[in-house]
């Protein structure tokens, strides 16, 4: 008769720590640190906005490539044409916002308006902005007490 073997603590898992925290590359972007509840209002609204911004984008040049490759159809550029150019302005007029509100540097406030100009660099910009923890803090005037005065 043979007995159990004993389990084998060399194995690696790949369930999370008991405290649930995430490992790996994942973990950077919502660590604890990192939870979106930890970025503020205005924050999120930027996060949303730069994302929108990279998914028209991507858009676009999805309608450009069936538009002059393969020339099949130029609905897709008006489509995503029409919306990556609100996209655009909007993301400026934030950026513009957020640098104020937030009391980015000069040269965060310039690395966030070039962002918009190449294809889907907003997304990387803001985890390093939120990494950074640029779009964490309470915006310039917002009360971090609940309505005493400071």
């Amino acid at each position: 008769m043979t007995s159990p073997a004993a389990p084998d603590t060399t194995s690696t898992s790949t369930a999370p720590p008991p405290d649930g925290t995430p490992r790996g590359a994942l973990s950077r972007l919502v660590a604890p640190g990192n939870s979106p509840a930890r970025v503020s209002r205005l924050g999120r609204v930027f996060i949303a906005i730069a994302t929108l911004e990279a998914v028209t984008w991507a858009g676009l040049l999805v309608g450009m490539f069936l538009k002059y490759v393969t020339e099949t159809t130029d609905h897709v550029v008006t489509v995503f044409g029409t919306a990556h150019g609100g996209a655009f302005l909007v993301y400026g007029a934030l950026s513009i916002v957020c640098a104020i509100a937030f009391r980015w540097r000069w040269w965060v406030t310039l690395l966030a308006l070039a962002a918009a100009v190449p294809p889907l660099v907003t997304v990387p910009l803001e985890l390093w902005m939120r990494r950074r923890r640029l779009l964490h803090r309470e915006p310039a005037g917002a009360s971090t007490s609940l309505g005493s005065p400071a």
